[in-house]
């Protein structure tokens, strides 16, 4: 017995040891599991977080400079290492921040006047002679903006017709082609279209008699002067688009729209600025792109306005507005963006970009006078002559045009007639506004998730309750496993025969393929009843379980009858061609649509959801079954009221499980849907998901941009969609699970 009770006595401190080891090696796994899932989560936000986060500044050392004369221009280069400065007398000076050096030299002589122009500056002599330089850092005697700076190269062009002296002028330039706008003292509007050209130095002859080394910059003058027929009055202020084919011209609150038509300039509408605010306008710019005007008021508001197609006529309209702490001083568009940066009179630079009504920075200024701003091309690097010193900000602001307005609220978009939701991050011009609005890409998933389970959990559930309750086992074992191996498939392989083969046959039969989806379930319906008036002397004949074969001839017939005479019904019913029918009632029909991907993904789905439910209803205890059929229950009142509420939480999690499958599901969709981000419950249309929208466009986007931390917001939200989901999931399955425990 000693020996008995020592070796009882071991083999409970191994089973210790060997139950301790196994708790821990579990424990260790779960904690691994939720770490890991704890990893993701911390890693998709802390990639995507930097799309919120407002700009950053820093201030560089500022470096003394003295002037004496107004500066009217001046530029930084995109990496502030230099600094160029134009002033009304006539002369430039280029700075370098690194080395503190510094040449000076004359751009203009005595008796031009010289005026500001978007980003160029208008030389203007004997009163309707007129000519452009571009400010810009001069790196080389082979630079590109070299050329206009030459005065003994110069071209100038003649104005305005029969030599009326101009009195208001802007210039702009497209490509290496500077066109100018002019108006006369009588107050007609003059415009000169592709009068200057820009680029390298050539050597070749000139028009003049004298050989001499000349520029693209400076070619022969054109002097296609384009007048108006009537009159302006007043006009304070007058702007040209690069295209230049728009004329925009301000008297006081009126802006008077011109556009070039059959080479001649028309009066398009006169708009009352005032309308929107009751209060004076003080000035206008172009916005980025000259799509918008940013029209600036006296009572401290910017408001955007530009053209909106309406009754097939545009028309110039106010879109929002942006209200400031102080007076707005100065305005300056950004250069490659729809932001723009104001001086307020409060001695503060704010920051603002207009697609996503995002206050961007707001910073103080050092003391002193402000004369003069300029922002970077790149947008970088904003160079601020405050007093006597030159000051450089540096502003890190890679996403302005991220908010969550942006991305789930509608948005006004430029040239749109109306707000809208688009995703649309890439276009063939430089001039494209990316556009991120997650709702036509958020309801695409939802969309091919809600049609996939719509076809699937019928199917399902039906089958699960069938085989595990009313199938015999014999047919049982070969039924589930053939069912669970259709999970095996690879999405790939559905999704290029959903795509390449099903779609192509629905659309040529699309008559009999939306009958088949009435009849099958009223055929089915019938086929019971039928067997149901036979007599109980045949029906026994059939072995338990395998009354499901009665319904192949049933749905083989059916199928054969409206794929045959498909073309008939089509012809019948819809006059010959069902795709015109559904387009005469303003019903879109595309080949790759959520009916097909419903089928496709349903396909998919089925088998996560038939095993999970299967499963629950086969372990529902027997003796439950058996007491409710012995209480006088029959099969169909023992399935209802004992079976299926027993089994409702393996049921509810089967459901869910099959929706979170349906939500990611990438290939698929990817290549059974046409992709295309819209906003359509219409079931012959495609769509494009969250999941899909990241397998394409992921590997084409530049790491640390944008559109790349966008992505991965796509990835965090379909995370966490599918923890919210099994959560919930979890929750009701444990509340269905102790409230019919007692049964």
């Amino acid at each position: 017995m000693a020996n008995a009770s020592f070796s009882l006595h071991t083999k409970d401190r191994k089973r210790q040891i060997q139950d301790r080891l196994a708790r821990g090696i579990v424990s260790f796994g779960g904690l691994s599991v939720l770490a890991g899932l704890i990893f993701i989560f911390v890693y998709l936000a802390f990639v995507t977080l930097p799309i919120f986060s407002g700009a950053t500044t820093t201030w560089l050392q500022p470096v003394p400079m003295i002037t004496s004369t107004p500066i009217i221009a001046s530029v930084v280069d995109d990496n502030a290492e230099n600094v160029r400065f134009y002033t009304q007398d006539g002369l430039v000076t280029q700075r370098s921040l690194a080395t503190g050096e510094s040449t000076t030299e004359r751009y203009a002589e005595d008796n031009d006047v010289v005026t500001a122009s978007s980003k160029l500056l208008i030389l203007t002599r004997n009163s309707n002679e007129i000519t452009a330089i571009e400010p810009s850092i001069i790196q080389s005697e082979n630079d590109d903006a070299l050329a206009s700076h030459k005065r003994n190269e110069r071209k100038w062009i003649t104005a305005s017709t029969d030599d009326r002296p101009i009195e208001l002028a802007s210039a702009v330039r497209n490509n290496n082609i500077i066109s100018f706008v002019t108006l006369d003292n009588l107050g007609r509007v003059h415009l000169i279209q592709d009068a200057l050209s820009m680029g390298h130095a050539t050597t070749e002859q000139t028009t003049v008699a004298t050989p001499l080394t000349r520029f693209e910059s400076q070619p022969e003058i054109q002097n296609n002067i384009i007048t108006t027929s009537f009159v302006l009055p007043e006009v304070e202020q007058i702007l040209l688009t690069p295209s230049a084919d728009v004329v925009y011209a301000r008297a006081a609150n009126e802006l008077y729209v011109l556009v070039l038509q059959d080479k001649a300039l028309v009066l398009r509408e006169v708009v009352d600025l005032s309308a929107v605010s009751q209060s004076p306008v003080m000035s206008m710019e172009l916005l980025s792109g000259a799509y918008s005007l940013l029209i600036q008021y006296q009572n401290q508001q910017i408001w955007q306005w530009f053209d909106v197609l309406a009754n097939r006529e545009r028309t110039l309209t106010p879109i929002r507005s942006f209200d400031f702490s102080a007076p707005v001083e100065r305005v300056l568009p950004e250069t490659l963006s729809k932001g723009f940066y104001v001086q307020l009179a409060n001695g503060e630079l704010d920051g603002r970009y207009t697609t996503s009504e995002r206050a961007l920075l707001n910073i103080p200024l050092p003391a002193g006078d402000v004369h003069s701003i300029a922002l970077s091309n790149n947008n970088r690097y904003a160079a601020l002559v405050i007093g006597d010193a030159l000051h450089v900000v540096k502003i890190d602001n890679d996403h302005p045009e991220i908010s969550w307005s942006a991305l789930w609220g509608k948005v006004w978009y430029e040239s749109y007639p109306e707000p809208e939701f688009v995703w649309q991050t890439t276009a063939a011009n430089d001039d494209f506004e990316p556009k991120f609005s997650l709702v036509p890409i958020a309801f695409g998933t939802l969309k091919a998730a809600g049609f996939a389970m719509l076809f699937a959990v019928p199917i399902a559930i039906f089958g699960a309750i069938y085989t595990a309750y009313f199938m015999s086992s014999s047919m049982r074992k070969v039924v589930k496993p053939t069912i669970e191996l259709m999970e095996a498939l690879p999405t790939v392989i559905i999704g290029f025969l959903a795509g390449l083969w099903f779609a192509p046959i629905v659309e040529s039969h699309l008559p009999a393929v939306m009958m088949l989806l009435i009849s099958l379930p009223l055929l089915s319906l019938a086929t019971g009843v039928v067997w149901y008036l036979i007599p109980r002397k045949l029906t026994t004949k059939l072995p338990s379980g395998l009354h499901p074969f009665t319904l192949i001839p049933v749905i083989l017939v059916a199928i054969y009858l409206m794929m045959t005479y498909s073309y008939d019904m089509e012809v019948w019913l819809f006059g010959g061609d069902v795709r015109v029918y559904l387009a005469q009632h303003g019903i879109d029909y595309d080949q790759r649509n959520a009916l097909v991907v419903g089928f496709a993904m349903g396909f998919a789905v089925i088998p996560t959801i038939f095993t999970i439910a299967e499963d629950a209803i086969f372990s529902v205890p027997k003796h439950l079954c058996d007491g409710s059929l012995a209480l006088g229950a029959t099969q169909w009142q023992t399935l209802l009221y004992v079976v299926l509420l027993t089994a409702s939480p393996g049921i509810f999690s089967a459901v869910m499980m099959g929706l979170g499958r349906a939500v990611g599901e990438t290939m698929i969709v990817l290549m059974a849907t046409g992709n295309t981000p819209i906003l359509d419950w219409n079931i012959f249309e495609g769509m494009r998901t969250l999941s899909a929208t990241m397998a394409v466009e992921l590997p084409e986007s530049d790491v640390g941009s944008t559109h790349y931390r966008l992505l991965f917001l796509i990835a965090l939200i379909l995370f966490s969609f599918t923890f919210v989901v099994n959560s919930m999931a979890e929750w009701v399955r444990q509340r269905l699970r102790d409230k019919y425990s007692a049964l």
